[in-house]
């Protein structure tokens, strides 16, 4: 079949170089950081329990669990990975940091189930996992926030305009995910943005095709903007509030619900947008008309800039 070159020729255009990140842009590589550039939260990974599901109470046997062992309430807390953020599932777990022995001892399911986690750790292969059997009532690795933190889920679906990133109450401990404790309103609001957004899609991992993001390639090396006046700040505490806001008005849906591009109820929606905007004021070299592709290129130059500005020693 002939093909036809007027039409061949719309489907293609012509750059000077097309760099790591296939697209028409400078050879920059963003690298691996330990630290941030700017003076913003750390981000961790999250809790992990090694309890061999001793520790948890998944949702169908909580009502069965608390009816057995009433006393228990009060150490129970609401659980939360990427798999139950996202999809609003109930999961719980046993918090038993400030648990006093005497308490333990009186509720033989909890003194059980924590009996179990010693054993299955003193299994373990890792000479920390054995180490931990000495504390069995707590988790592992226990970096659970003492105040209020964002929480991003490691994996989530790349057909998202936004990654559901949550602002969190100490109480919900969380797991499989990522954290940022002292964080506040700002940083939630230019994480939520589309400039950030447009960074990750760039730069972030890939699970498949949906979204693996990390503190070292993604959060550190990501360009916040540097200069801005305290009243742009607050804009922002406010777009970002106004977020949190849209969502509280669909409490049954799930952010599978609220962040399909189909389903985004219009109140989300424009409380994003609000929100784009307020961020890309801070950045005087990114515009609200800017393409994706040419703001990911700004992007990378602010981050080359950063580089050459800031002491790299941290990189790996």
């Amino acid at each position: 079949m002939p093909i036809d070159n007027d039409k061949t020729k719309e489907k293609f255009i012509e750059v000077a170089n097309i760099n790591g990140y296939l697209i028409p842009g400078p050879n920059i590589y963003v690298r691996h950081r330990k630290f941030p550039f700017f003076d913003v939260p750390e981000m961790f990974k999250s809790s992990a329990p090694a309890d061999d599901g001793n520790l948890i109470i998944e949702s169908k046997d909580y009502d069965e669990f608390i009816a057995r062992e009433p006393h228990a309430k009060k150490y129970i807390r609401r659980l939360l990975g990427g798999r139950e953020f996202i999809n609003n599932l109930q999961r719980w777990c046993l918090w038993l940091k400030d648990c006093p022995p005497d308490e333990l001892r009186k509720m033989p399911l909890v003194y059980e189930r924590v009996k179990k986690v010693k054993e299955f750790r003193l299994k373990s292969t890792r000479a920390g996992t054995r180490k931990a059997a000495n504390m069995p009532t707590n988790f592992l690795e226990d970096r659970q926030p003492t105040n209020n933190y964002i929480f991003i889920p490691q994996t989530s679906s790349s057909r998202r305009k936004y990654i559901p990133i949550g602002f969190l109450p100490p109480e919900i401990v969380a797991v499989q995910g990522l954290t940022i404790p002292n964080a506040n309103l700002f940083h939630f609001g230019v994480l939520m943005s589309s400039v950030h957004m447009n960074w990750v899609r760039l730069v972030c991992g890939r699970l498949k095709s949906d979204y693996r993001y990390s503190a070292t390639i993604c959060y550190n090396p990501f360009p916040w903007p540097l200069f801005y006046p305290e009243e742009f700040k607050a804009r922002i505490e406010k777009t970002a509030q106004k977020i949190l806001d849209a969502r509280k008005n669909y409490p049954k849906a799930s952010y599978a619900d609220l962040y399909d591009e189909i389903s985004m109820p219009y109140d989300l929606r424009k409380a994003h947008e609000e929100n784009d905007l307020a961020v890309l004021s801070l950045y005087g070299r990114l515009k609200p008309e800017m393409s994706e592709l040419e703001m990911q290129i700004e992007l990378l130059y602010m981050y080359e800039e950063l580089r050459e500005n800031f002491d790299d020693l941290d990189e790996e």
